[in-house]
C-alpha cells in the first residue's frame, strides 16, 4: 500500500506482523499515525517492532529502523536468533562509535555529545531521504536524557509526530519506562498505545502479557492478553471473548460407552454441556472420563485430552491395561493428548491449545485432567473461576462436550476441593470409596445435571482389566457420599469377582 493509497482509504489498516495482536486490535493499526509501545527491558519491544517492519516489507512497504540505543550488529542479531532478516529494511544507528569513516553506509550521531534539537533533525533528515511508509523509533529514554526538561521533551516529540504526519508514515515509538510513575505525557501525544508486560513468578517461568490502553478512533478487545516470545517472533493469544464465537450444532445426546453411567445422567451426554469429575485421588476420576472419551472416538469425532498431573506414558500404559489403549486413536489423528506443566504455560496460551483443538483440528469431546494442576497457573482463585467460565460458554457454543477432573483432599470423610466450581459444571458427577465386608469399593452418582431428569441412585463401580463396570444401584447403605457409609441392612446388590460386563439393572 502506497502513501497516497494510504491517505486515499483511512479506514484501511496495516497489519503488524504478529496475527494475535492484529486479532485484538480487529485488524491492525491505522496507518499515518503515531503509536506507543512501552515496556521493561526484555518485555518483547524490539522484537515486536522488528515483525512490524518484516510485515510491511512484505506488502512491499519500505521499512526504516532508528536505533538511539542499540547498533546495528545487535538489531540484527536479534533478527537472527528468529530466523529473520533485515534485508530490504534501512537500519541507522545513532550511538556513540570509536570510528566515524567517511564512506560508512549509515548516518551516525552521537546523542551524548549533539543537543536534542539537532538530533531530532537528523532523524528529519533520515526520513526525508530514505521515503519510508513504517518508521521504528528506539528509544524514547534517549531522547528525554537529552531534553533535561518535560517541555522541551514534550515540544519536541510533537515536532515529531507532525512531521511524519505530514510524511504519511506509521511510526512505532519504543520507550523502555524509565519516565517518573505516572508520567502519561507521551500517552496523551500518541494515537496509540500498547503496553508489555513480564511478570516473575516465585517457580516457573516468566509470564508476559499486553494491553492496548488507548488507540483513538477503533475498536479493540481490552484487557491483558497473555504473550510469550518464540523463535520467529512474538505469539499473542487474544483473551477468550465467549460471545465472539458461536456456531450451530445437535444438541441429540450422545452415550458415554456404558449403559449403567447413561442411565444415571438419564440420557447420556449432551453436546455443548460439560460435566465435572469429582472425588478423592484414585477413585476412578481419570478412567471414567477416558471411557466416555473412547466413545466418542469409536463414533468417528475427535477428541483432546490436556493432561496436567499425570506422565502421559504412565497415561497411556495404565489405560491400555484397563481394556482401553488409546494409541490406535493417536496414530489416525481422532485424538490429541497435550502433556501441561502447569508452572511454563500461562491460562491464556491454554485457552489458545483449546481454541485450536475445536477450531482447527474440529474436535468434539475436551478433557481437562485435572483442575487442581490448571488452578496452580493462575494468580488467584477468582481468576481461575472467572477464566473456566469463558471457556465453558465456548466450548458449550461450539458443541463440545467437556470433561473436568477435579481431585478432592483426603480419601473418607470430610473431602475437600481447592475450590468450588460445581456451579458453573452442567452436570457433576461424584466419585466416593467405601467399605464392605473388609473390601475397599468404589460409587459413583449424578448430583446434578442441568439437561435430563437423571438417576438419582448411588451405583457402584469397578474398575478392572476388562474395563469399567457399573452395577446396580446400591440399596443397603446410607452415608456414601459424606465418606462414612453406614450398612443399614444386609443384601446389598453389591458386584463379586471381576465382573464381565456392565450391568445396567
Amino acid at each position: 500500500m502506497s502513501h497516497e493509497t494510504a491517505g486515499r482509504y483511512p479506514d484501511a489498516r496495516f497489519g503488524t506482523g504478529t496475527s494475535g495482536l492484529d486479532a485484538v486490535l480487529r485488524g491492525g493499526l491505522t496507518p499515518s499515525r503515531l503509536y506507543l509501545i512501552e515496556g521493561t527491558p526484555g518485555s518483547g519491544k524490539t522484537t515486536l517492532a522488528l515483525k512490524f517492519l518484516m510485515e510491511g516489507r512484505r506488502v512491499g512497504h519500505r521499512g526504516l529502523y532508528i536505533t538511539l540505543s542499540e547498533t546495528e550488529n545487535e538489531l540484527r542479531a536479534v533478527a537472527q536468533s528468529h530466523d529473520l532478516t533485515l534485508e530490504g529494511i534501512d537500519v541507522f544507528e545513532m550511538v556513540a562509535e570509536d570510528e566515524f569513516g567517511a564512506d560508512h553506509e549509515q548516518s551516525l550521531l552521537h546523542p551524548s555529545e549533539v543537543e536534542l534539537g539537532e538530533t531530532v533533525r537528523g532523524i528529519f533528515e533520515l526520513v526525508e531521504r530514505t521515503d519510508p511508509t513504517r518508521v521504528v523509533l528506539d528509544s524514547l529514554s534517549e531522547l528525554r536524557l537529552l531534553a533535561q526538561n518535560p517541555l522541551r521533551y514534550r515540544r519536541q516529540i510533537l515536532a515529531l509526530k507532525h512531521f511524519f504526519a505530514r510524511r504519511k508514515c506509521t511510526v512505532l515509538m519504543l520507550d523502555d519506562r524509565t519516565a517518573e510513575p505516572g508520567d502519561l505525557q507521551l500517552h496523551s501525544i500518541a494515537h496509540g498505545v500498547i503496553s508489555l508486560e513480564q511478570l516473575a513468578n516465585d517457580f516457573g517461568s516468566e509470564r508476559r502479557r499486553l494491553r492496548v490502553v488507548k488507540m483513538r478512533g477503533l475498536k479493540y478487545h481490552g484487557g491483558y492478553h497473555d504473550f510469550t516470545i518464540e523463535r520467529g517472533g512474538i505469539c499473542v493469544y487474544p483473551r477468550l471473548i465467549a460471545a465472539d464465537h458461536r456456531r450451530s450444532f445437535s444438541i441429540e445426546p450422545v452415550t458415554t460407552g456404558l449403559a449403567g453411567l447413561d442411565a444415571l445422567l438419564g440420557e447420556g451426554l449432551f453436546p455443548g454441556t460439560n460435566t465435572l469429575l469429582a472425588g478423592p485421588a484414585g477413585v476412578g476420576k481419570t478412567t471414567t472420563a477416558v471411557r466416555c472419551m473412547i466413545a466418542a472416538l469409536e463414533r468417528g469425532q475427535k477428541a483432546a485430552y490436556f493432561l496436567f498431573d499425570e506422565r502421559l506414558s504412565t497415561l497411556m500404559t495404565r489405560c491400555k491395561a484397563l481394556d482401553m489403549d488409546l494409541q490406535p486413536f493417536i496414530d489416525d489423528g481422532s485424538l490429541a493428548i497435550r502433556q501441561i506443566d502447569p508452572a511454563e504455560l500461562s491460562p491464556g496460551e491454554f485457552a489458545h491449545a483449546v481454541r485450536t483443538a475445536v477450531d482447527r483440528d474440529e474436535v468434539s469431546l475436551v478433557v481437562i485432567d485435572s483442575l487442581n494442576a490448571y488452578l496452580h497457573a493462575m494468580p488467584s482463585d477468582n481468576f481461575l473461576v472467572l477464566q473456566m467460565h469463558e471457556l465453558l460458554s465456548y466450548l458449550a457454543q461450539q458443541g463440545v462436550v467437556s470433561m473436568m477432573i477435579l481431585g478432592q483432599h483426603g480419601v473418607t470423610g470430610d473431602l475437600r476441593s481447592d475450590l468450588d466450581i460445581s456451579y458453573l459444571a452442567d452436570t457433576v458427577m461424584m466419585l466416593r470409596f467405601f467399605e464392605a465386608d473388609g473390601e475397599v469399593r468404589k460409587s459413583i452418582a449424578v448430583i446434578k445435571t442441568r439437561t435430563s431428569d437423571h438417576e438419582r441412585t448411588i451405583r457402584e463401580l469397578r474398575i478392572d482389566t476388562g474395563g469399567i463396570v457399573i452395577g446396580a444401584p446400591i440399596r443397603g447403605f446410607t452415608g456414601i457420599l459424606s465418606g462414612t457409609p453406614v450398612l443399614r441392612h444386609s443384601g446389598a446388590a453389591l458386584m463379586t469377582g471381576a465382573a464381565g460386563r456392565d450391568d445396567p439393572a
